[in-house]
């Protein structure tokens, strides 16, 4: 974690709120440990996050420069040609003026600065929470590919004895070789699923290790199982979207630009200068006034004339556009939060939904399973029936994994929908 960043939430917030803030950032997720380290390596490592995160230290630093005084002007010069007053001849002269904007003008811009400022803080999370969803994303991915391999290999072992079977029953008189051949047909499919499967794990790795910044050859360790809990419904969720970084952070422009409207109209009103002239004397020789060779000093009341009105009268509606336009952001987004929060409740109910389903069947179905196969091997069962509720009990094995990924990609979702 970076010094400025943690000084920056120290400053905005005190207590248990600063820790609860940070916690996004140690780790602290509702996933393996494995997965929250992948989390907090992007963090500290993806290009695009660290740039959003760089942005937001350089606005910081306009503050500073936006709030400063104008620098004071100094005017030196000497006279060529000797001027002669009274108490003597004035040989050189300095002026010294410091300008003064009208009162409130700095600080209404040092605010309109720091809100712009905090507003690319808010995108910066946005983005990592953003990256957060899509890291595990891919990570569920991965665990589906795996786990469907895995199937596929025990299903192939289960066909391997289907073969031995047939093949012993053929020899022995029972059975046709066409059962033999049916088998090897379906061996040969598994075979080739497998081998386009570990295939495309390969450019999701890659996918995965570059949103770390890391080497791609590394490989990605994925857990054994994913889980997930739905979320309760939100009764109002429009009150946790008020506090979505992108919804913040459009929050913090809107205040910037209705700040700069301040600052617009408090640059259209005078400014004032104060300073001081002096002037160097030489003593008169032919005669002796009173105060003879007495530098000469005085003070000055500059004040500026902004008569001239219609550039911030347009820098005045400019801010006011802006202002109006990043409230209908504001609007847009909100709706787009609902629409896909929507969404994403009914993805994560009926990944519950067919999950059970899917584990209700299978029970059912291994009961089948061996029925079938004790009425095969005792000639009462077609063989094609047994192949058939394999493939049957494969499919729904497959499908109960698929309902798991799109369930924590549902639930990944959702973090992201309520993150604050």
């Amino acid at each position: 974690m970076k010094e400025s960043l943690i000084k920056y939430f120290q400053k905005r917030f005190s207590g248990i709120k600063f820790i609860l803030l940070l916690l996004p950032f140690c780790g602290l997720g509702g996933y393996s440990q494995t997965l929250d380290d992948y989390l907090q390596t992007a963090v500290e490592n993806n290009p695009k996050l660290k740039s959003s995160y760089a942005q937001f230290e350089a606005a910081m630093q306009q503050a500073p420069q936006v709030s400063s005084l104008s620098d004071p002007t100094l005017t030196m010069s000497a006279f060529g040609r000797m001027i002669e007053t009274r108490i003597g001849t004035q040989e050189a002269r300095v002026s010294l003026t410091q300008m003064f904007p009208w009162f409130g003008t700095l600080q209404a811009k040092k605010d309109a600065s720091v809100l712009m400022a905090e507003a690319k803080f808010q995108n910066y999370l946005d983005l990592r929470n953003q990256l957060f969803f899509e890291i595990k994303s891919v990570y569920a991915e991965l665990y589906a590919i795996e786990k469907t391999i895995q199937l596929k290999k025990e299903n192939l072992s289960i066909l391997n004895s289907y073969h031995e079977l047939s093949l012993t029953r053929f020899k022995s008189g029972n059975a046709p070789m066409v059962n033999v051949i049916k088998v090897d047909i379906k061996r040969e499919a598994a075979i080739t699923e497998i081998e386009l499967l570990e295939k495309i794990k390969k450019p999701l790795e890659t996918r995965f290790n570059l949103m770390l910044n890391r080497e791609t050859e590394i490989a990605v360790q994925i857990q054994d199982t994913l889980i997930f809990n739905k979320d309760e419904i939100l009764v109002n969720p429009k009150e946790i979207f008020e506090k979505h970084p992108s919804i913040t952070g459009l929050e913090k422009q809107k205040k910037s630009y209705e700040m700069q409207q301040i600052v617009a109209q408090k640059e259209g009103l005078p400014m004032f200068g104060l300073g001081i002239d002096y002037s160097v004397i030489s003593k008169r020789t032919d005669a002796n006034p009173d105060k003879n060779g007495q530098d000469a000093i005085m003070p000055m009341l500059t004040v500026t004339l902004p008569i001239f009105r219609n550039k911030y009268r347009a820098a005045k509606k400019e801010a006011e556009f802006m202002a109006s336009s990043i409230k209908q952001q504001q609007e847009a987004q909100k709706n787009e939060l609902q629409s896909t929060y929507e969404m994403t409740l009914y993805d994560l109910k009926k990944a519950e939904q067919l999950i059970a389903l899917y584990q209700k069947q299978l029970v059912s179905s291994g009961h089948a399973s061996k029925l079938l196969i004790s009425g095969f091997s005792n000639s009462i069962i077609d063989f094609e029936e047994v192949l058939q509720m394999n493939q049957d009990i494969l499919m729904l094995q497959t499908q109960e994994i698929e309902a798991i990924k799109s369930g924590f990609m549902a639930k990944a979702k959702m973090d992201y929908l309520i993150s604050k």
